[in-house]
Order: C-alpha cells, then sequence, then structure tokens
C-alpha cells in the first residue's frame, strides 16, 4: 500500500477569500483558476513502513508538528471509510519556496490525496476526494485539474472542473518572486480576520457571482482583454477587503507594488499581459507566449525581486508510481 504522486500549484483569476464553514473548509464564494506546469509537488505515501503514527518529512527533513497535524487530518479523512488504515509515512518535496504565497498548500495536498487514494486496495470516487481535498486545502481541489478550473459552490458542497484545456489556449505565467520566507499571517487566518473585521467583506462576496460568469465567458471566447480586467479586480478587490481589516493584512512588499505597476506599464504599451497576487508578496504575470521574454525582462530588472520563474499551464494531479 503504497503510491506516489505529482500535483501543480494553480494560481486564482477569480479568487476566493473568506469561508463560509471553517470545519468543512467551506468557501464563501466560488473561484476560477489556472493550473501551472513548471513547479511541482512530489508526495509519497507509504502505509506499509511499520510506522507507529502517521509521519511527515518536507523536502528531506522532518516537518513540524503542526503540518505533520494537517497531514494526519488528511489521513484520517480517508480513515472514516477505511478505518483499518494503517499509520502513514509521508515524503514530500515541493521544487519551489513553502508557504511562501505560492500555492504550495494547494498542490500539497492534491498530491497527497492522489497518492493515498492510488495506495488504496479500493479507491475512492472523485466526489470524495474533492470533498477531502477542500476540507485539508481550500483551493487544493482546483489542483486536480488542469488547465483552467473552477471550483464552484453546490449547496452545502463544492465541485471542481477543467472548463477549458490548457491547449486550448496556451498562457504563459511569469513569478516575480519577492520574498522566499514564509508569509507571517496563514490564508485560513487571514480569511477570518477578514471576514469578521473588514467593513469591505459583505462587497467582496456580492460581486463574485458577477466576476466568475465575465471570467468564463472570456475564458469561452479567448478574450485576453476581458479575462486581464475581471483578474485584476478580482485581486484587487480581495486585497481591499484584507487591508481593511483590523488588524489590516499587507502581504504585498514594495516589489510586488512595483511589479503591479510595470504589468500596467507593458499593457499600456501593448504587450499581452495581466497581474494577479494572491496572500503573500509574489506577482504572477499573465501573458500570451510571444510576451513572455518581454515580461519576465522586465520584472526582473526590478529591485527587491529575488528571482523570476517562468511556467505554462499545466495539468492535474496524477499518480506517477503505484
Amino acid at each position: 500500500m503504497r503510491a506516489t504522486a505529482i500535483a501543480h500549484p494553480n494560481i486564482a483569476l477569480v479568487k476566493y477569500w473568506g469561508k463560509v464553514d471553517l470545519t468543512r473548509n467551506l468557501p464563501a464564494v466560488g473561484s476560477i483558476s489556472i493550473t501551472l506546469d513548471t513547479l511541482a509537488t512530489t508526495t509519497r505515501v507509504d502505509f506499509d513502513s511499520g510506522a507507529d503514527s502517521d509521519q511527515l518529512f518536507l523536502d528531506g527533513d522532518r516537518a513540524s508538528a503542526e503540518r505533520t497535524s494537517r497531514v494526519r487530518v488528511c489521513l484520517d479523512l480517508f480513515r472514516r471509510f477505511r478505518p483499518d488504515l494503517p499509520a502513514a509515512v509521508v515524503e514530500s518535496e515541493n521544487s519551489f519556496p513553502t508557504a511562501a504565497g505560492l500555492a504550495s498548500s494547494a498542490s500539497g495536498f492534491a498530491a497527497l490525496v492522489t497518492a493515498v487514494n492510488a495506495a488504496l486496495e479500493s479507491p475512492l470516487g472523485a466526489d470524495r476526494l474533492v470533498e477531502i481535498a477542500r476540507r485539508c486545502s481550500g483551493s487544493s481541489p482546483r489542483s486536480l485539474c488542469g488547465g483552467f478550473v473552477e471550483l464552484a459552490l453546490v449547496g452545502d458542497s463544492t465541485t471542481v472542473r477543467s472548463i477549458l484545456d490548457r491547449r486550448d489556449w496556451p498562457l504563459d505565467v511569469v513569478i516575480a518572486v519577492t520574498s522566499k520566507a514564509a508569509k507571517t499571517v496563514g490564508s485560513t487566518d487571514g480569511m477570518e480576520l477578514t471576514r469578521t473585521t473588514s467593513p469591505f467583506y459583505h462587497a467582496w462576496v456580492t460581486r463574485s457571482p458577477g466576476d466568475l460568469e465575465a471570467a468564463r465567458t472570456a475564458i469561452a471566447a479567448g478574450d485576453f482583454e476581458a479575462l486581464a480586467a475581471v483578474a485584476e479586480a478580482s485581486c484587487l478587490a480581495m486585497h481591499a477587503a484584507a487591508m481593511a481589516a483590523r488588524p489590516g493584512l499587507v502581504y504585498w512588499n514594495g516589489a510586488t507594488v512595483e511589479g503591479l505597476h510595470r504589468v500596467r506599464e507593458l499593457r499600456g504599451g501593448g504587450t499581452p499581459v495581466f497581474f494577479t497576487i494572491d496572500a503573500g508578496p509574489q506577482l504572477k504575470a499573465v501573458c500570451e507566449p510571444g510576451a513572455t521574454d518581454r515580461v519576465a525582462a522586465a520584472l526582473a530588472e526590478i529591485p527587491g525581486v529575488v528571482e523570476v520563474i517562468r511556467c505554462g499551464l499545466g495539468d492535474g494531479a496524477m499518480v506517477v508510481e503505484a
């Protein structure tokens, strides 16, 4: 009972920020994302190790008690369906900084649930996998799918599906890494602080359905300008709500802001590119493939940008060894 799976982080174009049910980790709004190809989490799960308790090794080192606890929660969700499941040794490696605003929790738990399911003698169905992944990380179900992905609210649950294959609209993403340190306020805590204290939170939730519809329409038509407009608006609205919390949440640094202005300057000059920023300081510039070199060079010149990473659109989580 062992298997290895790989998953890629996803970048939300229409954001989700806030939960309606903390216990079930149920998001307050739907979201639309793109799955990346260059960054990856590879996770191996071994239920035959003879371990006395669940163990997690992250990037070669024994993980903290907090991270191990989150993995144990995920494994215990599988044990609801397989009570006889023994303790597991989980080894996970990220090809990019962990907990730094690059969606490592999304790819991490997508890889974990995919590997665990492959190791089971009787795998669970897709709906249960989505539920387990979402309970562990709200954005993780999106990394189960490739290309353009929508996570939708259906009653008191969620569904996830690819709404456009990556080959049908190949875009590139240039990531300006402005810090490799873990963020001081995690996404879950930041969302709850925003929900309970930000005067802009209700407006954020109310505008979400319109943003989702606009993004669906833009993606179906391959309309870059329309997608740029809604993605940047969703990004800024999310961060505005977070900044208005008490105390205010400012995930950006100076290089993040300069990168935002640089992307707008590029688009104003005719370069097909737009920005989005998750809960962290890293700026993601989404562009048409012919503009990638130009965008990467412009972002690399910004003081405070420590690394520039180029990505295309990638596939969903998959088993690589079972």
